[in-house]
């Protein structure tokens, strides 16, 4: 890059190099992104200041950063930070990168427990528990909306746990989630028990559920940056579903409602997993904006 270019000239030519050399689908938003973070600018003084040169001391990190995006690394770990929920979220390669539909997920939640009239039953709010929480992006935002609200936040991975221990301390509801190391509804090491010491009112959980065959055909963002045990879910994608379900039969009560994620073409299979705890008439398949069957819920 020329050491003397305007905003306009540096988003234009990481658009061009993204576009046609890296094949980058979203190549104008991401030079856009990566461009707005570097300098700090919201949209609008983007665009009303492009015309400005760029900064000699940003050249370098300017270059290092259309690089990594060159080279297939997601712009929200270049960044450090994805959007859900009106929050912004610390993200990095430890944490699979939250997605859009599952903003769904919670707003889903946050009206049922509220038609359910959870939180008046149990006195004290709703205990709610989210299994593979990652970077904690379920359990926060719902932290954040309900402050009488009680959380736990599982994870297998040590290193998510960490990621979402920080987004708690950022969106101030750290005190108000309990960050557990298991294996689903068992503490780890796995001789560890059960960590369940209190009626669970809503569990929650967005498993991995790519099948080991669609692994492989994975955009090369998802498949060489994110965290594979987030997304692999085993030959047909259930098995976290199962493993869940097994334990659930475990509890001496059941939770008053579940909600899960899915894969598209999985709701059937999982609301039968669930059939001999749940009634079928107490479960719904819900559909995503885009018509896509993506969630279970299933009422006590």
């Amino acid at each position: 890059m020329q050491q003397k270019m305007t905003i306009r000239e540096a988003y234009l030519q990481a658009s061009s190099f993204f576009n046609n050399e890296c094949s980058i689908v979203d190549a104008t938003y991401c030079a856009e992104l990566l461009l707005r973070h570097l300098l700090g600018w919201t949209r609008a003084e983007f665009f009303m200041r492009w015309h400005e040169p760029l900064a000699a001391d940003l050249h370098t990190r300017w270059r290092e950063m259309v690089a990594r995006r060159g080279a297939g690394e997601p712009a929200q770990y270049i960044i450090g930070e994805q959007a859900f929920f009106g929050l912004n979220f610390y993200v990095d390669w430890r944490v699979l990168i939250p997605r859009p539909e599952t903003e769904l997920l919670v707003e889903q939640v946050l009206e049922r427990v509220a038609a359910l009239d959870i939180e008046a039953a149990g006195g004290g709010g709703a205990a709610v528990v989210d299994v593979g929480t990652g970077s904690g992006a379920i359990p926060i935002s719902l932290a954040v909306q309900r402050p009488r609200w009680r959380f736990t936040a599982v994870d297998l991975s040590v290193d998510a746990l960490e990621v979402a221990r920080h987004n708690a301390e950022l969106h101030g509801v750290a005190e108000r989630i309990r960050f557990v190391h298991g294996d689903g509804l068992r503490r780890l090491p796995q001789d560890g028990g059960s960590w369940v010491t209190e009626p669970i009112d809503v569990l929650i959980s967005n498993p991995p559920y790519i099948t080991t065959a669609e692994m492989i055909d994975l955009q090369r963002e998802v498949h060489d940056h994110e965290p594979h045990m987030a997304l692999c879910g085993g030959a047909d994608g259930l098995q976290v579903y199962r493993q869940i379900v097994e334990q659930l039969k475990q509890l001496p009560q059941l939770p008053k409602l579940i909600a899960f994620e899915t894969g598209q073409g999985q709701t059937e299979a999982v609301a039968a997993l669930l059939r001999p705890l749940y009634r079928s008439d107490k479960m719904e398949i819900v559909h995503d904006l885009a018509g896509k069957d993506r969630m279970v819920f299933a009422v006590y």
